[in-house]
């Protein structure tokens, strides 16, 4: 059980999920690209908009975790991230999150 101290400044957060499917091969496929996918990511990082994003093990699919942005800046992520644009995903989707638990709620992240 949470302490009393965590259990009160623990509140609702709107995040959003990104959602990738990779085309197979996405390992090889992602190298002349994978730079400018990570500055992407980074400059998110450093403005406080990106938690945390990762492949699936195997890496058939990409998640990402926004926010403090709205779902139509999650989208011009997408749109812009090299992976995409170099079809690398297959498909993308940006899904809500109502987070209620976690770290990233209590302030330890």
């Amino acid at each position: 059980m949470l302490p009393s101290r965590l259990l009160r400044s623990v509140s609702i957060k709107s995040m959003f999920i990104l959602r990738y499917t990779f085309v197979p091969d996405i390992l090889e496929k992602r190298q002349p690209h994978r730079a400018k996918h990570l500055a992407l990511a980074q400059q998110e990082t450093l403005e406080g908009r990106l938690l945390v994003g990762g492949a699936s093990d195997p890496p058939s699919h990409g998640f990402l975790v926004f926010q403090n942005v709205d779902k139509a800046h999650v989208e011009r992520f997408a749109q812009a991230d090299p992976y995409v644009s170099n079809r690398l995903v297959t498909e993308w989707t940006v899904t809500p999150l109502m987070a209620a638990a976690g770290t990233a709620l209590t302030g330890g992240v």
